[in-house]
Formats: structure tokens, C-alpha cells, sequence
């Protein structure tokens, strides 16, 4: 590539890259970080330190994708005028200070899953290396682990209107009570958190496994104190405990009834 601007959230995938083109490229390796109201402010300070840590040549730029009605009005193409927002800044830098490529994290699991983001990217010429080299997210936390990287074993993450139901239009105001309300879960101990933001009713989400630290009498009692502190009517706790995604599943399955109804 010769000289390459990588978008860098701090998650495993693209902290893995950013420091496998440090090694490489060295200087002309850029690794930026996009600051907006859709990413929880510790996932920021996460990736600056990460940056700092791992001696990487960093940038933190500001991008207003809450600002665009493409992106408020939430349908499920949201993350594509995500990305468009993103891609259209990294593409402006990259111009101006010469980088001749632009690099995301996608991995090969990426590709299975429904993530308008990756045509944008595609139209757009970005470049997507663990998926060029064939790497699943398994391999990429193995070879994080090999390399020393502290985000080998780094919980998934993902932008914080993921937790919105599509057609719920997007709002500051319900974003920063999702940081919030997760963060308080994480205060708990619990690694692995969602609170899908269903107007008044705050759906949690974790590992079955933590549901006795949510569930125990003092904590249960504080916990929905807490969240209705935060603006939430209600707290309720999914049974089917976290899972990558879960607002589409909703989704999918409107795209099935609507395949039987043309069907028929």
C-alpha cells in the first residue's frame, strides 16, 4: 500500500491493524479515530490510550453523522450513511496529507452478517486487509494474543444507534442514556453488556451467566433505581441473554414475511 490511513474504533480488529501497519509502514502509517455522540466517550479514551500504549501515530478527527436525516431517521441502511459520513472525512484527510490508501477492520465473519456499511466501503475504494487475508475474528484475537495486543480478548462493540429500533429515529439524548446505562452495567463487573433503547423500556442484554449479578435483590433494586434515574420507565432483563446484533432479527424477519407475501 505504501502509505495507509486506517479507521481505528480501539476495538480487536482494527487495533490489530494499526499496529501490524505501524510495524510496517511506520510514519506512513495513520491510524484515525472518528469522535461523534454514536460512540460511548470511554471507548474514545479506551482507543486513545490503546493508541498511546502501542506507540502509534494517531489522530482523533470529529464526524456529524447524528446531524445527517439519512442517519436520524434510523432505517436499516443507517450504518451505510454511518460510513459514508466516516469514508467521506478519512478520504479528505487522506487527499490532503497524501496517504495513498484507506483501511478498515473488517474480518471475514464481517461478511456473513448484515452490515450496509461494507457497500459503502466498497464504493468507495476502502480497502479491508483481515478480509483480504482471509482472517476470521477468532484468528484476529489469536493473533492479538501473540502479538501482546490488550485488545486480544476485548468484547465486541459497536456504534451506540445499534441499540436503537430501526424506524426510532436517532437522538444525542437517547445515545448518551444508552452510554450511561451501560456503563453503570459495566460498573457491575459485567464485560459483555446492551441496553436496546426501546423508548421508556430499557432491554438488557448479557451473558446468561452474569444474570445472578443483575438478578440478587440489592443489585436488582439498584440497577432499575439507576436506569430509571437515566429516564427509563421500565427495566427488563432478555432472557435469550446477549447476542451481536439482535435489533435485526427483527428486521430479518420482516424481510421473510414480506418474501412468503410476494410468494403467495
Amino acid at each position: 500500500m505504501e502509505s495507509v490511513l486506517v479507521a481505528y474504533s480501539g476495538g480487536a480488529d482494527s487495533t490489530l491493524l494499526a499496529a501490524v501497519a505501524k510495524d510496517v509502514l511506520g510514519t506512513k502509517a495513520l491510524a484515525v479515530t472518528a469522535k461523534s455522540p454514536s460512540l460511548a466517550t470511554e471507548e474514545l479514551d479506551d482507543a486513545v490510550e490503546t493508541a498511546r500504549a502501542l506507540g502509534l501515530n494517531h489522530r482523533v478527527i470529529e464526524t456529524g453523522e447524528v446531524d445527517r436525516a439519512d442517519y436520524k431517521a434510523n432505517d436499516p441502511n443507517r450504518c451505510y450513511f454511518c460510513k459514508e459520513e466516516l469514508y467521506t472525512h478519512l478520504a479528505a484527510l487522506a487527499a490532503t496529507e497524501g496517504y495513498e490508501c484507506i483501511a478498515n477492520g473488517h474480518n471475514m465473519d464481517d461478511q456473513g452478517d448484515f452490515r450496509p456499511g461494507i457497500n459503502s466501503a466498497r464504493r468507495r475504494g476502502i480497502r479491508s486487509p483481515l478480509v483480504e487475508a482471509g482472517l476470521t475474528k477468532a484468528e484476529v484475537r489469536e493473533l492479538s494474543r501473540r502479538l501482546g495486543l490488550s485488545t486480544w480478548d476485548k468484547p465486541a462493540q459497536a456504534c451506540l444507534s445499534s441499540r436503537v429500533p430501526y424506524g426510532t429515529p436517532i437522538t444525542i439524548e437517547a445515545l448518551q442514556r444508552i452510554a450511561k446505562a451501560e456503563a453503570y452495567l459495566r460498573s457491575l463487573g459485567v464485560r459483555q453488556a446492551r441496553v436496546r433503547h426501546h423508548d421508556t423500556i430499557a432491554r438488557i442484554e448479557v451473558a446468561p451467566e452474569d444474570f445472578p449479578a443483575l438478578l440478587a435483590p440489592d443489585a436488582r433494586q439498584a440497577l432499575t433505581r439507576h436506569f430509571k434515574g437515566l429516564g427509563y420507565a421500565y427495566v427488563t432483563l432478555d432472557m435469550d441473554g446477549f447476542r451481536s446484533g439482535s435489533m435485526n432479527e427483527v428486521y430479518a424477519s420482516l424481510q421473510q414475511k414480506a418474501a412468503r407475501f410476494q410468494a403467495e
